[in-house]
């Protein structure tokens, strides 16, 4: 029989401010986190792909584990 794997740990991520006047590089790395709504909330693989796009756009964002 196979081992099933632990389950992935994801990171809640919302957006808490406007991406309005921001660049437009910073406005479509929120988009591609699945964001598009202020205090909207998304889980998200905890993987470094993610944690770079959330560092790019960290003051736009609350992140909880």
């Amino acid at each position: 029989m196979a081992e099933q794997q632990p389950a992935a740990k994801t990171i809640r991520i919302k957006l808490v401010r406007s991406p309005i006047g921001y660049t437009e590089r910073q406005k479509r790395t929120v988009a591609a986190l699945g964001l598009s709504k202020l205090n909207q909330v998304v889980e998200k693989p905890d993987n470094p792909a993610v944690r770079g796009m959330i560092d790019a756009v960290a003051h736009m964002l609350e992140v909880s584990e």
